[in-house]
């Protein structure tokens, strides 16, 4: 047992919180970092969801950014105060438990599954896209791209790229440093020489001149096209905690996960903004041809404009979210392994999810069950229909808001005795969750609302209701019946005897 959970079960020797037997001492901070860039996948993100944002807030894209990045720089900040105090593999499960009691920290841990499992599914389908795309590049042979379309051919090649990424996972944290450090470094070289060839082209689409009033956010022109952007966002920067559910395996688990979140978060938005900047400066927001406002290209905003912007090296682009796609999603899949391990440990789940690789010292079944998960859900959401494969990453900026707000306010309330004891705590232990919280949750409610319209996303709906808000708030309520059942048939940890409420 680390001397950190030492120290915690001395302090609340109630609480029953110990370690899992997963490998210590194996990750500092720039390992953190990087695992923690390749889960966020900037490259990905920023193909899939650059284009989308610009469409909704035009040239106001880097204050868009901004006011993202603040509510999750606050939330890393409680998360990094609760890591402190707790550092456990189960984060927002094991906080919000022992802030609110078991049914909250259940929902919690759910809420961070069921999103890790849903972009797990996403990433894959990403990964093979391109690696087709890229296979169409290097051989001349445009055919081999369109096989991603053939579901007898992409539904088989997204099982293996699952099931590779299940295997480098269970091999446990030094596998993944390896393997992350080379796709991880090659995906940000590429976007930094793309922002850099975007600002130096001779011949730009749409000339731009970046200005003070980008960075504005009260230039974004309404309410809702800022709460769009916001949502959009959020998702642009969710997955740094993956830095935080490492803790027991790094080198010094009350320091080094809080610093990696914290150095994670300050580098993607450092990068957004010299790639956004770069897009705005080339392609305008236009809605046509190449401006990044033109809904042809929100799709995939990088395979549009890195054949103009990069000439033959747009291949490298190719490479890079290839990369930034296999990378994430061997990274991503620590996460939700870790929670349920946790979870299986104290015994909000079966048991059998606590099960420890005695040769990698990693969550064994946790992660195959991760692996299925994610391959089940694709493969049943693919058959269905695209549309719904795409709607359910939509309804993805739900549970993000949902686990994190939860988890932030449990920061508050945690400490609440102690809260008004010194000027630091009443910042990062107070005021900096509180806030960070309160418009998370109220970015739930409010996209709850707005995904309920059949416009929202691809316009799919059942009846009258958005299909964004039905597989949103389903896969939620999908939570809450599970729980349920888990109480009836494993009670102990829902009497509070396996960890126990502050």
């Amino acid at each position: 047992m680390s001397q950190e959970l030492k120290q915690e079960t001395a302090e609340h020797p109630e609480s029953g919180l110990h370690s899992k037997g997963l490998s210590t001492g194996t990750v500092g901070v720039v390992g953190l970092v990087v695992i923690g860039i390749s889960c966020i996948a900037p490259a990905y993100t920023l193909t899939a969801g650059l284009g989308a944002t610009v469409a909704v807030v035009g040239t106001s894209l880097p204050a868009i950014l901004l006011a993202g990045f603040i509510p999750m720089l606050l939330v890393a900040l409680g998360y990094r105060e609760l890591n402190n105090a707790m550092p456990d593999s189960g984060t927002s499960f094991t906080w919000a438990t022992r802030a609110f009691g078991p049914m909250i920290g259940w929902m919690g841990g759910w809420g961070l599954i069921a999103a890790t499992v849903i972009v797990l599914s996403n990433l894959a389908a990403v990964a093979v896209d391109f690696f087709y795309i890229l296979l169409a590049q290097l051989t001349g042979n445009q055919a081999i791209a369109d096989l991603t379309k053939n579901l007898w051919v992409n539904i088989p090649t997204t099982l293996v790229f699952i099931a590779a990424a299940a295997y480098i996972s269970y091999r446990g944290l030094n596998a993944t440093k390896v393997f992350q450090y080379v796709l991880v470094g090659f995906q940000v070289a590429v976007l930094l020489i793309f922002a850099i060839m975007a600002f130096t082209s001779s011949t730009p689409f749409d000339r731009t001149p970046i200005n003070l009033d980008m960075f504005n956010p009260a230039s974004v022109d309404s309410f809702a096209a800022f709460a769009a952007g916001i949502s959009l966002s959020i998702f642009v920067f969710w997955g740094w905690d993956v830095t935080l559910t490492m803790n027991e395996e790094t080198t010094d688990p009350a320091k080094v996960p809080g610093r990696g979140a914290t150095w994670t978060v300050l580098v993607i938005i450092a990068l957004y903004l010299a790639v956004s900047l770069g897009v705005l400066y080339w392609a305008g927001v236009g809605q046509t041809g190449l401006g990044a406002g033109n809904e042809a290209n929100q799709e995939s905003i990088f395979a549009v404009l890195s054949g103009p912007i990069m000439g033959p090296l747009a291949i490298l682009m190719s490479l890079a979210i290839l990369s930034s796609s296999a990378a994430s999603l061997q990274s991503t899949m620590v996460s939700p392994a870790r929670t349920l391990l946790a979870m299986g440990y104290y015994k909000a789940l079966p048991p059998s999810f606590a099960k420890i690789s005695p040769r990698f010292m990693s969550p064994s079944v946790a992660t195959v069950v991760s692996a299925a998960a994610a391959a089940v859900f694709y493969v049943v959401t693919r058959l269905i229909s695209e549309n719904a494969l795409w709607d359910t990453i939509t309804a993805l900026g739900l549970m993000i808001c949902f686990y994190y707000g939860i988890t932030a306010l449990a920061c508050v309330w945690y400490f609440r005795s102690e809260l008004f004891t010194s000027v630091r705590n009443f910042f990062f232990k107070f005021l900096a969750p509180l806030i960070g919280g309160v418009v998370l949750l109220v970015m739930f409610f409010s996209t709850a609302i707005e995904s309920m319209n059949p416009d929202y996303g691809s316009g799919s709906a059942i009846g009258s209701v958005g299909m964004v808000f039905i597989l949103g708030v389903g896969v939620l309520l999908l939570g809450v019946a599970i729980m349920l059942f888990t109480k009836w048939r494993h009670p102990a940890f829902f009497k509070g005897e396996t960890i126990k409420t502050r």
